[in-house]
């Protein structure tokens, strides 16, 4: 749309229907700096509307596929990381979270990598203008091995736009892939060039593997912590997710727990460890939580 189709027809200069009143802004005869200075203003306003929501680094969109727009409501909240589980079928790489909502043409390039491609190729280079990394966590739930034989060829296609490791040394680009779920570590880690890291484990800290290959630590909330947002969290539990968050960034680690409570005691908690990445199903409330407290890392 055109932006004089978006302005009052006075201002477009559109005559009005015979016997309708005549607009009175024309009749005021106004000055030579009235109507641009009106214009400006309906343009900066109009400018100001469309402005894409500011990028949230720590926000996660956990089965970012059940949102009535798979990613595009995550973009549209400003979430740097969303989550997609796949299936090997033999319509190619489906998304769903069980087998009984697989969908012929919801795949992983449809709902993710063409759209990513796209949006990255308009903004710039990045998926959001200037903005942070965006990752795509990628959960296998399908059989390891060969389900990465298929994504490894998918992915190898979005090169332009994906993070690439190549003999351990990693060139980054707009968007990183992370494998979770059923992962073919021992294949990933042999290959010399590679467009995924590995979502690791807390025992991974362990083995202080190469964070090319283990970016990522990950672990239950529920495993680990007992406390579930409600009144006070023990202080041995606070040290203990202090620690573990320490450990991982020592490594050159980012960090991320599923199965947290959705409840802003535990995002503050999780925000005062530097814990990474806020896993949630609740777009509206983690954006406006995270507009308000979350600084930029």
């Amino acid at each position: 749309m055109s932006f004089s189709t978006r302005i009052p027809s006075a201002l477009a200069g559109s005559k009005p229907a015979p016997g309708a009143p005549r607009a009175r802004l024309l009749s005021a005869a106004p000055g030579p700096g009235l109507v641009p200075a009106i214009l400006v203003g309906m343009c900066a306003a109009l400018c100001s509307a469309a402005e894409p929501f500011k990028p949230l680094p720590q926000a996660h969109a956990h089965n970012d596929y059940e949102h009535a727009r798979p990613l595009f409501d995550a973009l549209d909240h400003g979430f740097c990381s969303v989550e997609a589980d796949i299936w090997l079928m033999p319509e190619g790489l489906l998304i769903g979270h069980d087998r009984k909502d697989l969908r012929p043409g919801r795949t992983l390039q449809s709902l993710y990598l063409d759209p990513l491609h796209q949006r990255i190729q308009a903004n710039g280079g990045r998926a959001y203008r200037g903005g942070p990394m965006f990752y795509l966590l990628i959960d296998v739930k399908t059989d390891a091995n060969e389900t990465y034989a298929a994504l490894d060829k998918v992915l190898a296609r979005y090169a332009d736009i994906l993070s690439v490791v190549r003999d351990g040394m990693e060139e980054p680009q707009a968007v990183t892939v992370v494998l979770s779920g059923n992962r073919a570590i021992d294949v990933v880690a042999k290959q010399p060039v590679r467009y995924v890291g590995i979502d690791g484990r807390p025992e991974n800290l362990d083995a202080n593997p190469p964070a090319t290959l283990f970016p990522w630590i990950s672990a239950s909330w529920t495993t680990l912590f007992k406390w579930n947002g409600e009144g006070q969290m023990p202080p041995a539990e606070i040290q203990k997710l202090h620690d573990l968050a320490k450990r991982a960034h020592d490594q050159g680690r980012k960090v991320r727990f599923w199965a947290t409570a959705e409840k802003e005691a535990v995002w503050k908690e999780l925000l005062a460890a530097g814990v990474d990445y806020i896993n949630t199903d609740k777009l509206d409330e983690l954006q406006k939580f995270l507009t308000t407290n979350a600084t930029s890392r």
